[in-house]
């Protein structure tokens, strides 16, 4: 990338370095800008899925019992800044952009070798963001895995672990165990760790590694009292309300029964089964076989057996004919996509796949070409819309729909 460049396409260009294991580029980043982690107190919550929504809701909690609150999650959907929320604002374009340019300062003069990942560079980044915002308590979201994930440098007042299931197999081993056992990387003795109800075999291998480095464990065993309100959709968010709860409560917050009902209830998490408003399409980032099967939970209990016209893509990395065969039950027609990304999945090759399913399958060129067709069908074809596959693809459709005015009839 030429040295004239903007920061943002400076740091955007690092993401070529793809994923290389382990914490030493990232221990000697921190040192080299002065160990901002070290001023931070951080909630730290790794798993397959639902840890996204964990963040969130233990983040709008504390908000809520009025703390100065740090969020870092990945990936973004629309902007770069979301990844990185103070108070749940996204953070300043001009201060991300001075970090940048401190991070490309830091790192200009080491070996091809020693170069950090893109994900390393933007967790520094957030790390010394929240520093100089004065975060009371920051909640990270881990990116990959756990036990080398860059989070994992960041001092923790607690954990939490929410369901592990088969992703990043190439990165964090081929059995559930194995998976278990990189996501826990995130433990620390003595400091105590929440975990969601999960597989047999992985409650197992979790229970094992807490024993052996001497980690005090609390198992969620109760999904949120159904009379409180949770802002996220599908029974699933109680559990991962639980475990937001009890986070919180295991690592010294005390929070009043009132106030963490107002956080639950006012939390927000783009692309999670979101409904735009009256313009009729509903997003979800489900990307794995779990959440796939969570989605068609989701889906029943919010429309019964009423079936939708379903927009896919998906990365090619991620099994995309078995996420498309658990989602072609609730489906009436499938519209195939292409995800904006070097690793999607050729709609035309999974419409191979999808050869045998009951439901019509169209393919597209384009999101935007699906995107239109759907805004101007006919009153009488008018049934939900269901975009899912990938959170690339929510991100692209939020783009497309703000950018282009598009305003989907209400179902």
């Amino acid at each position: 990338m030429a040295l004239d460049s903007s920061p943002i396409d400076w740091l955007m260009s690092t993401q070529s370095r793809g994923v290389v294991p382990g914490l030493q580029r990232m221990e000697r980043l921190l040192k080299a800008m002065g160990n901002p982690e070290q001023r931070l107190r951080c909630l730290h919550v790794a798993g397959t899925n639902g840890k996204g929504s964990v963040c969130a809701l233990s983040e709008s909690v504390l908000r809520a019992a009025g703390y100065r609150t740090g969020l870092y999650t990945s990936p973004h959907l629309v902007d770069f800044s979301e990844r990185i929320r103070v108070n749940g604002k996204n953070a300043n374009s001009t201060a991300l952009e001075e970090g940048i340019l401190g991070l490309r300062k830091v790192t200009g003069g080491w070996g091809e070798a020693d170069q950090p990942t893109f994900f390393e560079l933007v967790t520094a980044l957030a790390f010394e963001y929240f520093a100089k915002e004065g975060c009371e308590i920051v909640v990270l979201e881990t990116g990959l895995g756990g036990r080398l994930d860059a989070t994992n440098t960041a001092p923790k007042l607690a954990c939490a672990i929410t369901p592990i299931g088969l992703d990043h197999t190439e990165w964090l081993g081929e059995s559930l165990p194995e998976i278990a056992r990189e996501k826990a990387g995130i433990f620390r003795t003595g400091i105590p760790a929440v975990i969601a109800p999960q597989e047999e075999e992985v409650r197992e291998s979790l229970a094992r590694v807490a024993q052996e480095q001497g980690v005090p464990c609390h198992w969620v065993t109760e999904a949120l009292d159904e009379a409180l309100v949770v802002g996220l959709r599908g029974s699933h968010q109680r559990w991962n309300a639980a475990t937001a709860l009890r986070l919180l409560e295991i690592a010294g917050f005390q929070i009043a029964p009132e106030v963490g009902a107002l956080g639950v209830a006012g939390v927000t998490w783009p692309g999670r089964f979101q409904r735009l408003g009256t313009e009729g399409l509903i997003l979800d980032g489900a990307h794995n076989v779990h959440a796939a099967r969570q989605l068609v939970a989701v889906w029943r209990e919010e429309f019964a057996q009423e079936r939708c016209r379903l927009i896919f893509g998906a990365l090619a990395d991620k099994d995309p004919a078995t996420i498309l065969r658990i989602l072609s039950p609730i489906a009436s027609e499938i519209y195939l996509v292409p995800v904006a990304s070097s690793r999607s999945m050729d709609p035309e090759i999974l419409a191979r796949f999808a050869g045998d399913f009951s439901p019509p399958v169209h393919v597209f060129s384009s999101l935007a070409e699906a995107l239109k067709l759907v805004e101007t069908s006919s009153p009488s074809s008018q049934v939900p819309v269901l975009l899912a596959g990938s959170l690339f693809l929510v991100g692209e459709a939020l783009a497309l729909v703000s950018g282009r005015g598009v305003s989907l009839r209400s179902q």
